[in-house]
This record gives C-alpha cells, structure tokens and sequence, in this order.
C-alpha cells in the first residue's frame, strides 16, 4: 500500500496518522516529514530525545510517545515535551508523572482490551473508573481519551476494537476525544470500528 493510499484512508478521513518510528532512524523520518507525515511516535524515551534533538530543524514535526514508560525515565519523558503520550496504563504511574509535571500533558488511558499478558493497559473491566479517577487526581495531565493494542487473535480483533469504541463512548462526556486504535495490520478495521488516530509503523517504512 503506497502513503497517497494511506494518507486517502486516514487524513481524508480525518483520522489522525501517527508514524511508529521505533524501528528506523532519522533520515527515514525525514524523508518521511517531507513527503508529508507530521507526527511521529517512540517507544523508548531515550530514542525519542535523541530523534527529537536530530531532527530539531523540523520545527512542525510533531512527537507522541506510546511505549511502556518507566518510573526511571519519567524525567526525560518530561524533559521531551510530547505532545501526546499515548501509553499512561494505571493510576500509579498518572500519579508519578503529574507530581513531577509543571506543564498540562496531553495523555490518552492505555488499556489491555484484549487481556493478553504480552501487552501493557489497564484492564478494559477497570477503564472508566481508572480513567475518572486520573482525571480527578492528576491535574496536570488532560486526559483526552484511550489507546489500545487489538487482540493478537485475528477472529477477535473487530470486537476488542468495538469493546474498546464502547468504552470511549462512554468516556466522551468526560471529555474524551481520541480513540487511538490500529496499527499497520489492522488499522482500516479499527477505523470501521471507530477510530480516529491509528499507528502505523512497517506499512509506512519499507
């Protein structure tokens, strides 16, 4: 699938794209800025400060951060100033950002919709109490919505996808107003099931 394809499922749609850049380098995110793609995800904070500082002449690329994030580099994640971290997946880690935050963070709720021990989230049955409970108690991040990973299980992909639509459905009168869900495998299913920021990483690197 070439990016005029992609860019005609996901932008004219207006479905946000965010590059998953863990695997490539910086002159691959050039080059893929330049053909018009201005938002970039990492997976490691580490590689996210470095690309950031690389690529700091691109000063309308923008950078989300949808890894695990560690209590050890909770500093530097801060330091980096994303523009969305997409991967806040409890209240214990909310908490340990929002006590060292001096700035409102853009962060979505992650959840393990599909309950599977290989991916990080909060369990989709605690979600909505979760995600009042760090819109209460962490001032400084604006929650705007969920992040999910669909199931591995591809006869069960289209219902995590739809569960977790249901879930930010219900989050929407709280304010919720990103559903990030899709990735380079299944992202024009979980646009049919709702989404509006999809991931996408080897289909736009090759």
């Amino acid at each position: 699938m070439n990016l005029k394809t992609i860019f005609d499922k996901t932008i004219k749609q207006n479905i946000r794209l965010v590059a998953a850049s863990k695997y490539v380098d910086s002159e691959q995110i050039r080059i893929l800025f330049q053909q018009g793609v201005v938002e970039f995800g990492e997976n490691q904070v580490q590689a996210l400060s470095l690309k950031k500082t690389q690529l700091c002449d691109l000063n309308e690329l923008k950078w989300h951060f949808i890894g695990n994030l560690q209590s050890n580099k909770i500093n530097l994640l801060i330091k980096q100033k994303p523009i969305l971290w997409q991967s806040c997946n409890g209240i214990e880690i909310a908490k340990a950002v929002n006590k060292r935050l001096d700035y409102k963070l853009d962060t979505l709720l992650e959840i393990n919709i599909a309950n599977e021990e290989s991916k990080h989230g909060i369990d989709s049955t605690k979600a909505i109490e979760t995600y009042l409970q760090i819109k209460e108690e962490c001032l400084n991040l604006n929650l705007m919505g969920i992040m999910c990973i669909g199931s591995m299980d591809k006869t069960k992909t289209k219902e995590s996808f739809e569960q977790s639509f249901k879930i930010y459905e219900k989050l929407r009168v709280y304010g919720a107003k990103i559903c990030s869900m899709g990735m380079s495998d299944d992202f024009e299913l979980a646009i049919q099931c709702g989404s509006n920021m999809v991931r996408l990483g080897s289909i736009l690197f090759k």
